[in-house]
């Protein structure tokens, strides 16, 4: 990849340089970014199983990659440790021993540099980095991935829920149906793939309960067709249904919130079909549609050390002793100090 996504940030004698370790869930990267916003390194370690993710197998497989992967990051930016300035990590939520391994090798990293340690949300990681590289100002964000379905904006300081998945998010919703019927994991690449060549659009159970959604249902009967229709058919159909109802919502939070973005986020962001159903929602809206580039909509480090600065820069720095990770940390819990709407 380039590591000049910002052509006009330069390092200099002053910036910030940020580390940034993500672990929430089957990612261990290491990123570094300085505070002009210009990714320097952006290095990703993806744990891979047929079964899906095995929590304590994945941390097992961060922490025998933890140093290759700083290694690589510092290679790739031309750097070394003493020229780091923070250490910031994803605090949550996520997977326990998976969020354990990257916040241990953080309090390490802080410790024997005497550097800094910042503790990160995850999906507030995911927005600002969507932010920064896009240039939305005031968008409803749309966060997708395999354990979350948001709606969010920014209000009165903290990033607001409008609506959320009522069950199970729209990730895991599609790596359990492929699982079901006996695709790989992770499902999202070849439900996507298979949903290209379905031409018929099967009716299917279709749940949107003011603005939240609902797919154990839909998944539950999709399962039930397995073996009854071509399996091209069921992506498709499972595609124009779920994204349908995902669209629907933000426009009707863009509509509520009086706002003319959308900004979409996390790795369910990197399916081509729902990028062109949002952007045609937006036009049809005369809205502006944003989404960051593939490798920044999967969970990475650069988006943690990019998030890093922004709470450094506000005085957000966590002492070693008060590190704990946070599990379920909500996104509405994050005092967001640098936004300026």
């Amino acid at each position: 990849m380039s590591n000049t996504l910002n052509e006009n940030a330069s390092i200099t004698s002053s910036s910030i340089l940020s580390l940034g370790i993500e672990s929430t869930a089957h990612t261990f990267g290491v990123g570094i970014v300085n505070d002009g916003g210009k990714v320097l390194s952006n290095i990703r370690y993806v744990y891979r199983s047929r079964t899906g993710i095995h929590p304590r197998e994945a941390s097992r497989f961060m922490s025998r990659h933890a140093v290759e992967a700083l290694s690589e990051a510092l290679s790739q930016a031309s750097l070394s440790l003493k020229d780091l300035s923070i250490i910031s990590f994803s605090r949550g939520p996520g997977l326990g021993p998976c969020l354990r391994t990257g916040a241990t090798f953080a309090r390490f990293l802080s410790s024997y540099l005497k550097k800094p340690l910042v503790g990160v949300n995850h999906c507030v990681a995911h927005i600002e980095i969507g932010r920064m590289l896009t240039g939305a100002r005031d968008p409803v964000i749309l966060y997708l991935s395999g354990g979350s379905t948001q709606v969010i904006s920014y209000l009165e300081g903290v990033y607001r829920i409008f609506g959320e998945t009522e069950d199970i998010a729209i990730g895991n919703f599609i790596d359990t149906f492929a699982r079901s019927a006996g695709l790989s994991f992770p499902g999202g690449p070849i439900v996507e793939e298979l949903a290209r060549k379905g031409r018929n659009l099967i009716d299917l159970p279709y749940v949107v309960k003011g603005m939240n959604v609902s797919f154990s249902g839909l998944l539950t009967y999709l399962e039930s067709l397995i073996g009854k229709y071509p399996i091209e058919d069921l992506c498709y159909s499972l595609q124009e249904t779920a994204f349908s109802m995902l669209v629907e919502v933000c426009e009707r939070a863009m509509a509520y919130l009086k706002k003319d973005e959308l900004l979409l986020v996390g790795g369910v962001g990197v399916n081509t079909r729902l990028r062109e159903m949002c952007r045609k929602m937006c036009e049809e809206r005369g809205a502006s549609f944003y989404v960051p580039p593939a490798e920044f909509c999967v969970d990475n480090g650069a988006m943690i050390a990019w998030n890093g600065i922004l709470h450094y820069t506000k005085g957000d720095i966590l002492p070693v002793s008060q590190s704990h990770i946070l599990t379920k940390w909500r996104v509405e819990d994050v005092s967001v100090k640098w936004w300026e709407g």
